[in-house]
This record gives structure tokens, C-alpha cells and sequence, in this order.
């Protein structure tokens, strides 16, 4: 059977991942596209099995400034869709429609799907929908993808004129000298390549876009001629081409806006614009973000979700699961290992991981209603005036934003970044911000050594920001990471009620995926840790041990507890904990189920925050907190770091970059928190003030001492 493709275009934030979604629904295909690493989205059209719709990345143009804009104009190129359909946003068609006359010029099929037609409405301005479609030369529909209004009617009459198979006319938006020249050029290629819609390349040769025209294959003889007479055109027109070609676009544009669109006359400001003048004020942007994050940390781990986590540890598994299983057992009169296995390996381990999925839910719940109502885009332009301030671009926001659900996707939104630099110290960093596999460790610790304080999990969130602004300083100040940050620009959408369809999808896409793992990799990992620790070498053979103490993973434990131990947590478990943390971070909740023993608790829970808080004091928790927080990230992270790095070196350097900075803030922390409580100084007390004196010399030495260390360590280097 035949299959039909359909490219989906349009600018970021115009709505297209949502009309994306609501035509393709579950049957959606993600990876990367052959050869480089941006995501590719593709799925099957709802009701169609014959045609995929592939989702390009968010561009404003085809010209080669960025990865996603080089993806797209390949595809657009090579692959030869069968039709486009071109997602316009209707509240800012001016600067949406550059892009379509890009679009037009490939001469291929297109619908423009004007989008947000709702808004467009309540604003009170008019789009001729008619008129617009007549001066573009395609077909033109209003549709709310947001609401689902007119997408389907708009998916049929594509599918429609694929099948009719109409040739299409490339856009001829250029006038006067310009369009003279492109067709001149046109001409002399149209003698030399066989390839069709010349014009477009014509456009390609004028604006000096060599990476565009290779594929016609041009004799280096024809190249320079074109190349003088582009020189001989920009002398006349006294500007560059590229230049030229851009002016002419825009002017065009007025045209068609004038003729097609009425904008209300009511020039007083917008909801959007009035919300604006305060959550992204100078003085007032910063505050309120914190308060924002700090509700929803408070809201997500101490009030509301801790209620739902409590019902499932408490009532769930200790009143209900773990007893009634132990019943089960001893009726069916099963051998003592395996139920050790099942109930103290399995339902201990994954238990206690699936615990505390209520409180992630209800924080992924408010993070998926803050982004989905545009709040979020904000927030990066807000951070971009700090992040720029040390040294980073606010797209490093972005996937820090991306890796508070999870890191994985975090990193690999890093891909958005141009500069190297930037990208490999966003991904080093991005990792510091507390992913959902996190949040486990937070409200253990929150619960048992703080009595459930609600300064605990916010706090937690701005120590991971805070070390990403630090290492910003630390890393930006050395010779691999010196340079300007990106630019960054984007447009900020306007403020709408979130979607349910898009908050339930953005919270099934991320608690499925931690419920999946922890029936996975964590159920693996709990059965090998039961084993490890209920088993031990008594008088020379392997046996079963009632003491874990005596277990072959305390042996483990105790060999590594050393190295912990000048961060206040150097018992065998908390060590175990830590080390298990790197196959998932659940796993240091997972593997404590398990040492502990979180079903043999009393009701109320009450028994078990004992055992636990009895290898703790509360600073050495927060520790152990800060420790798990900001070192080196799961096994899936650190190989997303690979495939993002795409260099070993640069790999290990991030890795232990990571360890060296949480075991450094760690140690500074215990050591002189507990010197400040009373504690004797010593000689780790000393070596934490001099770590402490040595990351503030990093962060204040000036940039110009850096330069100049730079410049003596090439000049020793030649020598």
C-alpha cells in the first residue's frame, strides 16, 4: 500500500505540536533524524493508514541558520513530501507568514492552516480567510488546534489534494530588478541541472546559499559567473542579495496583510499584555518565579501530595499489600526464601518507589498546566537576563526546564543550542535540577528527619538551580568554555486555559515512564539487592542471614562507606543507597525499602521514619540530600551525555565534573555545619574551608585573568 507524507511546518509556539497530537493521537513515532541529533516526531494521520504526518521542528525560515531550519529544508528538499501543511498563528500573522512564502517556493502542494482563530476573534480583528487565499495562491482555513475546531475538515481536504495529484506553481513574490535577476540566474542553471522548481534554487544561488544548490551540481565555471553577476546586482541595488531577498519578503507581506487582514483599532493592552507587565517586570519576574516554584514544590511534596503518598505507603502497602501477601504466602506454605523474595525484595523495593508516584503525579500535574498555559515561555525569558549575566544563554533553561520531569529529554533539548560551548555546559548541568526520579529521595527525606517541613523540597529545587548558576560562573571563567552566550530569541504566546488533553498527555508521557522503569530496572535491581542482603558467608559457605549486617552487600557497603563518610552519611546503607542510585535514582529510595525493611512498619508509618532517622542527623541527611541531588545522574542520563557529547573525553569530563562538585558542596556543608553547631574542628573541617575559599576565588577571579592565563598557557605550549 502506497503511503502519503504530510509535512507539518510552522514557527515555534504557533500550535503545531498540538495539532500534531490531535491528528496523529497515540500513534506517534519518536526518534532522531538520520545523522543528526534533533528529535523527529512522525505518526500515523487518525483515520487514515496510508498517510504519516511528520512533525518538523519549530523554524521561522529555510535559511540555514540553525539545526532545526537545516533539518527541515533537507527534508523538505530531499524527501519531497507529498503536501505541507503550513501552522500559522493567526494572533501574529506578520511575522508567521515569512515563513510561508519560504514554504510556497518549493512548489510543493500546501495548505495554510491558520491557527488560534478563537483568539484572533476575541482580540476582535478580522482575517479574510478568502482574500488571504487568494494572494498566496493555496488554499487558506481557520481552525483553534487547541480546541480541535477545523483540524479534520482541514487533514480530508489535504489528503484530498495529494490524491488529485494538481501541479503547483512556485509563490513569485519578488518584483523589479530582483525577480529580473532570479529569473536571469534561473535561466542559466535551467541549461546545466535537471532538477525541478529551479526557481527555488535560483532564489538559493542569489542569496548565496551554497549548502542549498549542491545537490544541482553546478560546473565550478557556471558558480563564479553567477557569483559576479550577484556582485554586478548588489553594486546596482547598493545592498546585499540576502538582504534584498528579506526586504522584498516583508514588503510583499504588508501587502497581503493589508489586503487580507483588519486589525481592531482598540489599541488598549491584552490580558496577556497586562499579566505580562508583572510576571516579566525587572524587579517583580524573579520573585515571582520563586513563589510560583515554591508553591508547587510545597503543594506537590508537603500538602497535597504527601496526603496521597501516605495513603499509599501507609494504608496501601502496609495495611493492605505486604500483610495480605505475607497471608498468602504462609496459607499456600511457601519456602521462606521466596517470600523473602517477593515481599521483602520485590514489594519492599519497587513499593517504595511506587510510593511516592501520588506526590510526582501532582507535580508534574502543575508543571504540565504551567507550561501548557504559556507561563513557562516566560519564565525562560526571564531567566535568559540572569542566565546571560553568567554566562549562559536562556535556551539553557529549556532543558533544565524539559529535566524537571526527566533528565533524558532535558539533555537532549540541549540540541537547540548553537554555540558548542553552550551546549556541552548546558549539558553538564542540566542534570543539577531535580528530575522526577528525584523526588523519592526529597520527601524521604523531607519526611523522616524534618517532620514533612515545607521549606525542605523547594529548597531543593533552588540548590539545583543555584549550582547551575554557579558552575555557569566556575566553567565560563575556563579557556573549553570561554565565549558569548547564544542569542536568544523567541516569542512569548499568549496566555491561554490549559488544554486537559495536553496536561493528561504530558502527565501519562512522564508518570508512565517512571512507573515502567521502576517495573523494570528497579524490580531488577531490588531482587539482586535482596539477595546481596540476605545472604552472607557463615563459617566459609553462602547462606541465608537474619542480620543483614552480615551480608554480602554489607561487606560492599562497608569497603565504600569511607568515602561517604566525610559527608556525614558513611553507614553501609546510605552508602549502598548512593551507589545503587546511579543505575535510577529511585533506587537509592528503592534500595533503603529494602535495607530498612518499608512494609515491616507500624501503621502510622511511625516505626520505619525511626530505623531510618536513627543513621541520620538532620544535617547529614540535607547532606545526603545534596549529594544524590547533584552528582552524576542515572545510567540513562549518562548515556543521553554520550550521545549529546558524541566524544568520550567530554563524556567522563561531565561525569566527574558532576561527582567532584556535589561531593565538594556536600563536604562544605556537613563539615562546616557542623563546626557552626558546636562541633570540633578538624581536619576536615579545614579542608572544606579551604574548598569553600577556593570556589569562591573561581567565582569572582575576573574573566580577564582567565584570558591572560590563557594566552601564557598557548604561548608555553609553542614554546
Amino acid at each position: 500500500m502506497k503511503q502519503y507524507k504530510i509535512a507539518l511546518a510552522g514557527n515555534p509556539n504557533s500550535g503545531k505540536t498540538t495539532m500534531f497530537n490531535d491528528l496523529t493521537g497515540s500513534a506517534q513515532y519518536v526518534g532522531n533524524w538520520p545523522g543528526v541529533t534533533v528529535e523527529k516526531k512522525e505518526g500515523k494521520l487518525k483515520g487514515y493508514g496510508d498517510v504519516i504526518i511528520q512533525d518538523l521542528p519549530g523554524i521561522y525560515s529555510l535559511s540555514p541558520y540553525t539545526l532545526e531550519e537545516i533539518v527541515a529544508r533537507t527534508y523538505l528538499i530531499n524527501e519531497k513530501p507529498d503536501a505541507i501543511i503550513n501552522i500559522v498563528d493567526g494572533t501574529n500573522i506578520e511575522r508567521n507568514l515569512y515563513l510561508t512564502t519560504h514554504l510556497l517556493e518549493l512548489g510543493i502542494p500546501m495548505v495554510v492552516a491558520v491557527n488560534m482563530m478563537d483568539l484572533v476573534e476575541k482580540g476582535k480583528d478580522k482575517i479574510s480567510l478568502d482574500k488571504l487565499s487568494a494572494e498566496l495562491g493555496c488554499e487558506v482555513y481557520g481552525i483553534s488546534a487547541l480546541k480541535g475546531n477545523g483540524t479534520k475538515e482541514l487533514a480530508a481536504r489535504v489528503v484530498e489534494l495529494i490524491k488529485r495529484k494538481e501541479q503547483v506553481q512556485p509563490l513569485h513574490v519578488f518584483a523589479g530588478s530582483i525577480e529580473h535577476a532570479i529569473a536571469h540566474i534561473e535561466d542559466a542553471i535551467a541549461q546545466k541541472a535537471e532538477q525541478k522548481n529551479l526557481r527555488w534554487y535560483a532564489i538559493k544561488l542569489f542569496e548565496r546559499d551554497k549548502k542549498a544548490v549542491s545537490a544541482l551540481d553546478l560546473p565550478n565555471d557556471l558558480f563564479h559567473d553567477i557569483e559576479q553577476y550577484i556582485v554586478e546586482c548588489e553594486m546596482e541595488m547598493d545592498d546585499d542579495a540576502e538582504s534584498l531577498i528579506t526586504d522584498q519578503r516583508y514588503d510583499y507581506i504588508g501587502r497581503v496583510v493589508a489586503k487580507s487582514v483588519k486589525k481592531h483599532r482598540d489599541h488598549a493592552l491584552s490580558v496577556s499584555d497586562k499579566i505580562d507587565r508583572f510576571v516579566t517586570n525587572r524587579f517583580l519576574a524573579l520573585p515571582i518565579f520563586a513563589l510560583v516554584m515554591f508553591l508547587v514544590y510545597y503543594v506537590s511534596v508537603t500538602t497535597v501530595g504527601t496526603v496521597l503518598t501516605d495513603w499509599t505507603n501507609d494504608t496501601l502497602f502496609a495495611e493492605w499489600i505486604i500483610p495480605g501477601a505475607h497471608n498468602l504466602f504462609t496459607q499456600l506454605g511457601t519456602a521462606p526464601w521466596l517470600s523473602g523474595l517477593i515481599v521483602d525484595g520485590i514489594i519492599n523495593g519497587v513499593g517504595a518507589v511506587l510510593g511516592f508516584v501520588p506526590q510526582m503525579l501532582v507535580l508534574f500535574l502543575m508543571l504540565s498546566v504551567l507550561e501548557d498555559c504559556g507561563y513557562m515561555a516566560r519564565v525562560a525569558f526571564i531567566m535568559d537576563r540572569i542566565f546571560r549575566k553568567f554566562g549562559l544563554s536562556g535556551k539553557s533553561f529549556i532543558p533544565m526546564l524539559i529535566g524537571s520531569g526527566c533528565s533524558v529529554p532535558g539533555i537532549m533539548a540541549s540540541r537547540t543550542i548553537e554555540q558548542e560551548h553552550d551546549r556541552r555546559m548546558t549539558i553538564m548541568t542540566t542534570s543539577f535540577i531535580p528530575c522526577g526520579a528525584k523526588m523519592p529521595i526529597i520527601a524521604l527525606i523531607a519526611g523522616a528527619l524534618f517532620g514533612g517541613a515545607w521549606w525542605v523540597a523547594p529548597s531543593a529545587y533552588f540548590i539545583g538551580v543555584a549550582a547551575v548558576i554557579v558552575s555557569g560562573i566556575i566553567l565560563k571563567k575556563t579557556r573549553m568554555f570561554s565565549g558569548d552566550p547564544a542569542p536568544f530569541v523567541m516569542e512569548l504566546p499568549a496566555y491561554h486555559v490549559p488544554a486537559v488533553s495536553n496536561v493528561l498527555r504530558s502527565i501519562w508521557e512522564r508518570g508512565w515512564s517512571f512507573i515502567r522503569r521502576a517495573g523494570t530496572v528497579i524490580l531488577l535491581s531490588s531482587i539482586v539487592l535482596w539477595f546481596l542482603q540476605g545472604f552472607g558467608m557463615v563459617h566459609g559457605s553462602l547462606q541465608m542471614v537474619s542480620d543483614n549486617n552480615n551480608s554480602l552487600l554489607a561487606a560492599v557497603g562497608r569497603f565504600i562507606a569511607p568515602l561517604f563518610a566525610p559527608l556525614g552519611f558513611g553507614t553501609w546503607q546510605a552508602s549502598v543507597g548512593t551507589f545503587t542510585g546511579l543505575i535510577a535514582k529511585e533506587n537509592v529510595v528503592s534500595t533503603l525499602g529494602v535495607l530498612y525493611g518499608f512494609g515491616e512498619v507500624a501503621e502510622d508509618g511511625l516505626e520505619y521514619w525511626t530505623m531510618f532517622a536513627r543513621d541520620f542527623t538532620a544535617l547529614s541527611a540535607f547532606s545526603f540530600m545534596i549529594f544524590n541531588l547533584l552528582c552524576a545522574p542515572c545510567f540513562a542520563a549518562m548515556g543521553a551525555i554520550k550521545r549529546e557529547m558524541n566524544n568520550a573525553r567530554w563524556t567522563w569530563f561531565a561525569i566527574g565534573y558532576l561527582c567532584v562538585f556535589a561531593y565538594t558542596i556536600s563536604l562544605i556543608v556537613f563539615q562546616i555545619g557542623s563546626f557552626v553547631n558546636g562541633g570540633e574542628f578538624t581536619v576536615l573541617t579545614a579542608a572544606a574551608i579551604i574548598l569553600l575559599t577556593a570556589l569562591i576565588y573561581l567565582l569572582f577571579r575576573s574573566p580577564a585573568k582567565v584570558k591572560a592565563e590563557t594566552l601564557s598557557q598557548t604561548a608555553a605550549a609553542h614554546e
